[in-house]
């Protein structure tokens, strides 16, 4: 199973596509980890630079429809090369979100009240968050600040999560 929790990259905005998560230029790399550069080069975010804000992140949290575009399993490796294992938003594109948990890792929805809480409490400040998969729970906290989440993680992506991703549960079960 992956680590997850670490420090928060807060991306303030809704629709962020698979090519601003890794563009497509770079879909020719034979290696996860030669994508690890280029992860959200191409997004347009005021306040934003790429090169600062994604070093020792381990958590995103977004607005709605996170990871539209494409259905490249590139995004979520592009994410998790960079120590990223971690995606909470309103919702996700159903083929990135899949592919995260193919991936092992965790793309937690929150209604947007939740989302928008989060963005008011916590933006802007160095913030942590640790994640317990038993039971769900999302812990934000920067300074005194701190707040408790419960999130859903079910069935066969709770499965796929514990295994450490498709193919690590696929060794197991077949």
């Amino acid at each position: 199973m992956k680590t997850f929790g670490g420090r928060v990259l807060f991306l303030d905005r809704s629709d962020i596509n698979t090519d601003e998560i890794i563009p497509a230029k770079y879909l020719t790399e034979v290696s996860k980890e030669a994508l690890a550069p280029y992860l959200l080069e191409d997004l347009k975010l005021e306040g934003f630079a790429q090169k600062r804000d994604i070093a020792d992140r381990g958590v995103v949290v977004t607005r709605a429809n996170f990871g539209c575009g494409s259905s490249r399993e590139h995004a979520p490796w592009a994410l998790e090369v960079n120590g990223i294992h971690v995606v909470v938003a309103e919702n996700f594109a159903r083929i990135f979100r899949q592919n995260m948990y193919n991936c092992g890792m965790l793309a937690i929805e929150l209604p947007p009240d939740s989302i928008a809480g989060l963005f008011e409490k916590f933006a802007g400040k160095e913030t942590r968050c640790s994640v317990s998969t038993n039971p769900a729970v999302l812990t934000f906290s920067s300074g005194p600040d701190t707040a408790e989440i419960p999130f859903k993680l079910e069935g066969f992506d709770r499965s796929l999560v514990e295994a450490g991703g498709w193919v690590e549960y696929a060794d197991e079960k077949y």
